[in-house]
């Protein structure tokens, strides 16, 4: 009975030797992949864009609240205490206003880029997915700098990736 379990424990072994000796493993760098792949690009660019018009925004309305600010501060001598105090209530409801559109403008910004990429991310996945598959691997790990890859000296699927995707 020992004898026996002792065999069936090598013939296990052996099995699982030969079944991870015909998985084949490939690599990739999927940052670089999407990085550079020209619909990312693109939107990246319309990112910037609309970035750079939210920070023209956000910049005039605080010029125009300093402005106001030195206006009334200059000006509030000659004003009662009444209409002094409208006036620091006026420029504290600027102040909260700018405020929010600071974080309503991050809030959309990020919502655009994540509405953005994630088409662009699975184009990506479903392309190393395609290429694996037609090269026969089994399994492919990101390569990425951080990634989970510390040596890659496997078949690099990236240009065949980038010749899926058409660039």
């Amino acid at each position: 009975m020992k004898h026996l379990k002792q065999l069936f424990t090598v013939a296990l072994l052996m099995v699982a030797t030969v079944c991870m000796a015909q998985s084949k493993v490939a690599h990739i760098e999927v940052q670089k992949l999407i990085s550079e792949m020209p619909e990312v690009i693109a939107a990246q660019k319309e990112i910037s864009e609309l970035e750079k018009t939210y920070s023209t925004d956000l910049e005039n309305s605080v010029k125009e609240y300093q402005t106001k600010a030195q206006t009334y501060a200059a000006d509030a001598e000659n004003q009662t205490e009444i209409i002094n105090q409208k006036r620091r209530t006026e420029l504290e409801g600027i102040q909260q206003s700018l405020e929010q559109f600071r974080q309503q403008a991050a809030q959309d910004l990020q919502k655009k880029q994540v509405e953005m990429m994630r088409p662009l991310y699975e184009k990506a996945r479903t392309a190393i997915e395609k290429v694996a598959a037609a090269q026969g691997f089994n399994y492919v790990l990101d390569s990425s700098a951080g990634g989970s890859v510390i040596m890659a000296k496997g078949t690099d699927l990236m240009t065949a990736v980038k010749t899926e995707l058409g660039f």
